[in-house]
């Protein structure tokens, strides 16, 4: 693919791209004037300092100096390449990415790729026929009736069973083609030690595992007894990673959109189950425990996240470690849908129906409350070590709460400790002196704020780079009164650079693939030069009185440079201390004009 076919595609994609838009889908926003100010999602504020000028294309932070385009904003809250961030953009906007020639190695992987895709599709319908339309499917049929899972469901899910046998599957494949090694790639099945190859689901029934795409990429198969181990899942494959996969997000995306919400369980037959009641909006870790790629995932379709574990102690651990990272993480508005009776969601479903389900789904509990009520179940506050011990594990949550909630936390928590309301509020304040908001969405912070010593050679230096990237030539005109090694800000001279880079190769700045070559801290600088308030001037004057500054302080800086070489020539004896001092004296001269 040439770069002028890339270039059109990215162009394609920022010119199709609304920066407001992609920002509010992260961050709330408030207009004021020509621009739109929040709260920063990659440092923790309470007063917003981020702005976005959607006419410009840029947003900045004056906290934590973060800024630049849109495909920078998506970079930096997916935590992803600025290249990822054009392809992630361009995928949700249904723009197909351009082919470039593909080396021999490359085009060996997408064949191997597709492959295993074709080959994952066959294994699918092998199960399912299995399931639905041969004898050897009459156990699978059983078990999944007698969990409630109906027909539908099963066609939905395209569920199937593997006949307890070696190689039911192996040798229908070899017999259509299918070599041995694809089928090992795939992990369909194993390899003997005495050689040749066994299926790897045998007596289980199957549950396809699909990408947020819906191809098929693995398999979970579950025993119908007690036997071991309960669940079997495809082993790491190229396109089978666990820690990155959600079984059901293919179907849920758009109901996840709808509620504004997604439900969190812990294995397939449980999502199976939720979306078979009815609640499509929910998804399935796999085996394995959520982490901070799930939440990013999930934070695409909606800003909260409801986690539905079991009930038992396991499943209350693995959830206080999933709200952490999803809180922390991801800043996702996270609940506990808590499930009586030490029941998981599809043995509370079975046995109460769905819409008791629906019941539970209402009475979510937000972070702080169930953090709260977790905490004083499990700990023995009767004793004052055990009061101590159950304050000092809620602070944690108790220190984000609202000042406008505080007070009622603290009184309900002293009430059930049977202790003074002084004593929580001495606990908190020893805590942390500067509470964080949990109640609301709280994302790990990216960046740090940093606190600057702007003075006016910057503060010109930024107007001076707002005028040159909205009008080339009056760059051509700057430089020949300021050089750019007059510019005393290395980062300014580094955007200036890319400027004159731009004007002098014939390319746009505002093309989103050349932006994509400025380091971070000039994209930073350039956004904040174009999002930055020009203080009542219009852009003339303030471009004026920028270069008027710019040039006056490049002046002091030579006239500094040449009496110093003028005195070092005149005790060394050298005559042409007297150009020196000509020169001096031309500076001083219009330094005194000015």
């Amino acid at each position: 693919m040439s770069d002028s076919r890339m270039d059109e595609f990215v162009e394609q994609v920022r010119s199709h791209s609304d920066i407001l838009q992609v920002v509010q889908s992260y961050v709330p926003l408030k207009r004021k004037g020509g621009r739109y100010w929040g709260c920063c999602p990659f440092h923790h504020e309470k007063t917003p300092s981020f702005s976005v000028v959607p006419d410009k294309g840029f947003f900045y932070c004056f906290g934590c100096h973060a800024g630049g385009n849109v495909f920078k904003f998506i970079s930096l809250i997916e935590n992803i390449s600025y290249f990822e961030a054009i392809k992630l953009q361009a995928e949700k906007l249904n723009i197909p990415m351009p082919e470039r020639p593909k080396t021999p190695a490359e085009e060996a992987r997408e064949r191997e790729i597709a492959s295993l895709r074709k080959v994952n599709e066959m294994a699918r319908d092998f199960f399912h026929n299995c399931l639905t339309m041969t004898g050897y499917g009459k156990p699978g049929l059983s078990y999944f009736a007698g969990r409630g899972i109906t027909e539908s469901v099963i066609e939905e899910f395209k569920l199937g069973f593997a006949p307890d046998a070696w190689d039911k599957l192996s040798s229908a494949f070899v017999k259509r083609g299918v070599k041995p090694e694809l089928l090992l790639k795939a992990g369909l099945v194993s390899e003997s030690q005495r050689g040749g190859i066994y299926d790897r689901f045998r007596g289980r029934v199957i549950i396809p595992i699909a990408d947020e795409r819906g191809r098929v990429v693995g398999f979970g198969g579950r025993v119908l007894d007690d036997s071991q181990p309960k669940y079997l899942n495809t082993q790491e494959t190229v396109l089978f990673n666990k820690r990155k996969l959600l079984f059901g997000l293919d179907r849920s995306q758009r109901a996840i959109k709808e509620a504004g919400y997604a439900i969190v369980v812990e294995g397939y037959m449980d999502a199976i189950s939720v979306f078979g009641a009815g609640v499509e909006n929910v998804v399935a870790s796999l085996g394995t425990a959520f982490t901070a790629d799930h939440a990013k995932k999930l934070m695409r379709y909606a800003k909260e996240i409801y986690f539905c574990y079991d009930s038992d102690e396991a499943g209350q651990q693995a959830t206080i470690r999933a709200l952490s990272i999803a809180a922390r993480d991801t800043g996702a508005v996270v609940k506990v849908i808590a499930v009586p009776d030490g029941k998981d969601p599809d043995e509370f479903i079975r046995k109460h129906g769905a819409e008791a389900f629906r019941g539970l789904v209402k009475e979510a509990l937000p972070l702080v409350d169930y953090r709260i009520s977790y905490v004083l179940s499990h700990v023995r506050y009767d004793t004052l070590e055990g009061k101590g011990r159950a304050l000092q594990e809620i602070m944690p949550v108790l220190s984000g709460v609202k000042r406008a909630l505080l007070g009622e936390y603290v009184k309900k928590l002293a009430q059930t400790l049977m202790i003074d309301e002084g004593l929580v509020l001495e606990e908190l304040r020893r805590y942390s002196s500067a509470p964080l908001e949990v109640s609301e969405p709280v994302r790990a912070p990216i960046r740090q704020a940093v606190r600057e010593n702007d003075n006016a050679a910057r503060r010109a230096g930024r107007l001076l780079i707002r005028a040159a990237y909205q009008d080339a030539s009056i760059l051509m005109h700057a430089l020949a009164v300021v050089p750019l090694e007059g510019i005393a800000d290395p980062v300014q001279r580094q955007v200036l650079s890319f400027l004159q880079e731009c004007m002098d190769g014939g390319a746009s700045p505002e093309d989103a693939s050349v932006q994509g070559r400025l380091p971070e801290e000039a994209a930073a600088e350039l956004s904040r030069a174009l999002v930055e308030d020009l203080g009542g001037r219009e852009e003339a004057e303030a471009y004026t009185d920028s270069l008027r500054s710019l040039r006056k302080a490049y002046l002091e800086s030579q006239y500094l440079a040449h009496t110093e070489k003028a005195e070092a020539m005149m005790q060394a004896g050298d005559m042409k201390y007297l150009e020196e001092l000509n020169e001096v004296k031309r500076i001083k001269n219009e330094m005194d004009g000015m």
